[in-house]
């Protein structure tokens, strides 16, 4: 049951987008997709890895994939357009750096997923990492494909065979993700250093706390006091090492 949901954003939001507010709307929600994903990916191997999390990862990279084609599609259109605003044009620079950085974490994430799926087995529950993590990740899994409740398809125990079939799956879809970034960078141009990040996130400190910049302070002071010291005693040191030199040339000069 797709259902809105405002921390990940509504299926919607995949659809093809032809306004700037359309297009930063997909980037995002794929943003938080993809760090759903790396939560989930964080478990693989530890106490919390089980049938219910590998299809969850399973569910939430389909859910990306589908996003990537949607924002790559929009980004690739607008920034071939030479009719383009320059004001449109930044902001399709901005949202394009956003977009390739997610899909490279996507892919350093799926790599990760993989090797470590390699490494832990299912089929032997007591070679996992006693990480001391409790509970199931549905609920993040759920934020990620915008359901209110992630209902579980019961597999049963799952066997050696079928995990190598995932892995494999799994490693089809890493070449898939790899071709995609280097269809990116050969159909558009745009040089990360060159993007100037822009947008209320890169203005002033949002956090106003009194407590928070009380200690901001009291550390900055704390580092202005010890400076003076620690330069004394450098000092101090570099003449008492200058001072054993000049005895030690001394006793040289006269037992020679």
């Amino acid at each position: 049951m797709p259902l809105s949901n405002n921390k990940v954003g509504d299926d919607g939001s995949a659809a093809a987008a032809n306004t700037p507010e359309d297009g930063k709307s997909m980037v995002d929600c794929l943003v938080k997709v993809v760090a759903c994903h790396r939560h989930l990916a964080s478990c693989v191997g530890g106490s919390t890895d089980s049938p219910h999390l590998r299809q969850e990862l399973r569910q939430t990279r389909e859910r990306a994939h589908e996003l990537v084609l949607s924002c790559r599609q929009h980004l690739t259109s607008k920034l071939k357009d030479k009719t383009l605003p320059e004001a449109e044009r930044k902001d399709a620079e901005l949202l394009w750096v956003a977009f390739s950085s997610s899909v490279e974490l996507l892919h350093a994430d799926m790599c990760k997923v993989f090797k470590v799926g390699n490494n832990f087995s299912l089929a032997n529950t007591s070679a996992l990492v006693q990480t001391g993590l409790q509970g199931d990740t549905k609920e993040v899994a759920a934020r990620a494909l915008s359901l209110s409740n992630l209902q579980h398809e019961e597999t049963g125990a799952q066997s050696d065979s079928v995990e190598r079939q995932e892995l494999t799956q799994l490693e089809q879809e890493i070449a898939q993700v790899d071709r995609t970034i280097e269809d990116m960078e050969q159909k558009v141009n745009v040089m990360r250093w060159t993007v100037e990040a822009r947008g209320p996130q890169y203005g002033e400190m949002v956090s106003t706390d009194s407590a928070s910049l009380s200690i901001l302070g009291a550390d900055d002071e704390a580092s202005e006091g010890t400076a003076p010291q620690s330069q004394m005693f450098m000092i101090v040191g570099l003449c008492g090492v200058a001072a054993v030199a000049v005895a030690i040339c001394v006793c040289v000069v006269f037992l020679a």
